[in-house]
């Protein structure tokens, strides 16, 4: 539980959502946990960035693999990240068309960091909606239109919200499940281990800096 590391903490809900900022480390941070969903991210991220003065935001999370070489346990560290269920192909435009690149050097210092922690990792597209993926015809869709590796339900809204404010991001997953068939077993199986992972890397990101982060 990375609330639970920050020190000198002071407490403010907002939207809905608790933001306790203090130090981890001697750094200042901001964390807050959004409730699933886009909205959900989006909400969570425009009020932190409407009433904290943060550099950066840093997504961590727990997702689904879309890809035969990401397992579960392993790490993804997005490269960019999309938008999967906007759909206005009826109109003529791609599905999914709202994809932002994350910022090169924070997911690049994300990904040593995890290597250092021991884990294998992968970058690559993270693909974001408004569903829990448990099936192999959603996960095969999402692979092939958008050359996505993991899923989720908040990354891509807080990507978009971050460029509209002009805020770098980076996300980072910790694989869970499969999202497949079985992903309803393995979930809740796997959740605890894969947030725990996510959980040791940002830890250890945050002793490496000397800049004030924003993590949720």
């Amino acid at each position: 539980n990375i609330k639970a590391q920050v020190k000198g903490k002071t407490v403010s809900e907002i939207a809905g959502v608790e933001f306790a900022c203090g130090f981890i480390e001697d750094v200042t941070v901001c964390v807050a946990k959004c409730s699933p969903g886009k909205v959900n991210a989006a909400l969570c991220a425009q009020a932190m960035i409407d009433n904290f003065d943060i550099e950066m935001i840093i997504n961590v999370g727990v997702a689904c693999s879309l890809s035969n070489d990401v397992v579960i346990k392993n790490v993804v560290i997005a490269s960019d990240v999309c938008e999967y269920d906007i759909d206005i192909t009826a109109l003529g435009e791609p599905r999914g068309f709202i994809k932002v690149k994350s910022d090169e050097k924070i997911s690049e210092l994300l990904a040593r960091t995890a290597i250092s922690c021991g884990e294998k990792i992968h970058r690559g597209t993270i693909a974001s909606g408004d569903t829990f993926i448990a099936s192999s015809e959603l996960k095969d869709m999402l692979k092939n239109e958008f050359g996505a590796i993991c899923g989720e339900m908040e990354g891509g809204a807080i990507g978009h919200t971050c460029a509209a404010n002009n805020i770098p991001f980076a996300v980072l997953r910790s694989i869970s499940d499969g999202g497949d068939e079985n992903s309803q077993l393995d979930y809740p199986t796997f959740k605890k281990i894969a947030a725990e992972i996510s959980t040791t890397i940002i830890l250890e990101f945050i002793k490496l800096q000397k800049n004030q982060y924003t993590l949720f």
